[in-house]
């Protein structure tokens, strides 16, 4: 090798060359942008996975800090969340293939498919149940004293089966209503002749190439890069994997990620699975809900933002795990925020980047 020569010129070397001032790229700055408003999710921590999708094509797709802390196993883009409420879609889903098949009416009354249910059961409908409207007494407020093992959506069908109230007159109200969507999950189960993480398997994420996703059920299936959920506890992490409901798969027991819900958005926008009156009925709002600016269809919450127009999304929480997706199908556009971690919630973080991408 020789040596160079110091007093050298090689200006000629750069002369045609342009520069670009990093704050001058756009989307380098959206990028760094989107970082900061995911930085608590950074570092040595439990972590996320973010999906944007732009009119078919993932915009972002990357994730931060870990998904398993006790094996210092990073979060990725195949990382496989509990999606806690998220999962209610998928649960609508199955009703509303159920339902183009003549194998149940939204009209039916929940006690034709359970007569053991009592009388104040009798004029609530799978419809009213989709939209939080039955008035079903929330199974988690009436657990017995002594059922002290992890529950599945059968045995929150006994426990209403003791029930024989209601918050309000069918059709008449709206409650948020986890013991509805367990027994949507029966109901799928009975219509189908199929369990119901079966029949998701079959009749939703096989054919959408969903492959890793899976309504999990211990020392039956397992969830592949699967995150462990997490609480910050005296400023520590502590493993809050699993709570009494964690078990119940109908309003909450679906586990996926970011690359798989990538193919569960582009499903929705035709008729790959479900018919456009299938469609129209999830994403049609039914009724108010407690908060003046959100309503809901079936399985979908329903906004207008300022910017973007319509958003169909729902969040999901549940101990260790807060998860949220927000679509924009007026502007084909989609984020997805998987976390395994109690804190921050999520759904003000996609709206803030819904905010920079549609400006």
């Amino acid at each position: 090798m020789r040596k160079v020569d110091p007093n050298a010129d090689f200006s000629y070397d750069f002369e045609d060359l342009e520069f670009t001032r990093v704050g001058s790229c756009p989307e380098i700055n959206v990028q760094v942008q989107i970082d900061q408003l995911m930085s608590r999710y950074d570092g040595p921590g439990p972590g996320a996975s973010l999906l944007i999708v732009r009119d078919g094509k993932p915009f972002v797709r990357r994730s931060y800090g870990f998904a398993n802390l006790e094996d210092r196993t990073p979060a990725a883009p195949d990382t496989n969340y509990r999606l806690a409420s998220v999962s209610k879609q998928f649960t609508a889903a199955a009703i509303l293939l159920l339902a183009e098949e003549g194998k149940l009416s939204l009209d039916d009354s929940l006690r034709k498919w359970f007569p053991s249910l009592p009388d104040a059961a009798t004029a609530m409908t799978i419809r009213q149940v989709l939209s939080h409207m039955s008035g079903l007494i929330d199974y988690e407020d009436v657990i017995p004293p002594d059922l002290t093992q992890q529950l599945h959506d059968a045995d929150v069908l006994e426990i209403l089966e003791t029930q024989n109230r209601s918050y309000f007159p069918p059709g008449k109200g709206y409650r948020y209503s986890n013991s509805g969507y367990a027994l949507l999950a029966l109901i799928v189960g009975k219509a189908s002749g199929k369990d119901f993480a079966t029949f998701l398997k079959d009749r939703i994420f096989t054919p959408l190439g969903m492959t890793n996703t899976v309504a999990y059920e211990e020392s039956i299936s397992t969830v592949k890069n699967r995150a462990f959920g997490y609480s910050e506890e005296q400023a520590r992490w502590a493993r809050t994997d699993q709570s009494q409901t964690s078990a119940v798969l109908g309003d909450g027991g679906i586990y996926s990620s970011i690359d798989d819900l990538a193919k569960w958005d582009a499903a929705l926008y035709d008729d790959r699975l479900l018919s456009a009156e299938s469609r129209a009925l999830a994403f049609t709002p039914v009724t108010d809900t407690d908060d003046p600016t959100v309503r809901y269809g079936m399985g979908w919450r329903i906004t207008q933002e300022p910017i973007g127009g319509t958003t169909l999304w729902h969040s999901g929480e549940t101990i260790g795990f807060r998860n949220v997706i927000v679509r924009y199908p007026e502007q084909r556009f989609t984020i997805v925020l998987l976390t395994n971690r109690n804190d921050p919630e999520p759904y003000q973080t996609a709206r803030a980047i819904g905010s920079l991408l549609l400006k």
